[in-house]
């Protein structure tokens, strides 16, 4: 099928199968790795990405369902606060689930999140840390909140 899809700004017209997730083409299409396949089942939140300016778990949306939409990853973020924010409170331990917790924190603060330690651990629930460093990872967006 054919796909136009606006990513970080630039413009592809592409041709993808249907089955395809928006996850994997990202990936394995355009070069674009800093989303990470944890899960592959929209549990971890490691393959978050914004699309239309909302969160989504990118292994569980097919990438036909978002034609014509503009899509940020990681690598669109240009010297966002949450990052330094993110260096400052060392919230990202091993990294492997920084690209999604840092796509999810900016969807949270853009849908009203607020400041509130408990308001934030319920607005990231969808985002796993193996290393445990949710601590700092509410400290840093509380930050910016």
């Amino acid at each position: 099928m054919e796909l136009t899809l606006r990513v970080n700004g630039t413009l592809y017209e592409l041709d993808v199968d249907p089955r395809v997730t928006l996850l994997d083409l990202l990936r394995e299409q355009l070069g674009l790795t800093g989303s990470k396949k944890g899960c592959d089942h929209g549990q971890c939140g490691a393959c978050t990405v914004l699309a239309g300016g909302r969160r989504i778990v990118a292994c569980l949306a097919l990438a036909v369902s978002y034609d014509g939409a503009s899509v940020t990853t990681i690598e669109g973020l240009e010297d966002h606060p949450l990052q330094r924010a993110f260096v400052e409170h060392d919230a990202f331990q091993c990294g492997y689930c920084t690209p999604g917790q840092l796509m999810s924190a900016i969807g949270y603060l853009a849908e009203g999140g607020t400041a509130d330690p408990d308001a934030i651990r319920e607005g990231m629930s969808g985002n796993l840390c193996r290393c445990g460093a949710y601590v700092n990872i509410v400290a840093a967006i509380g930050e910016v909140a």
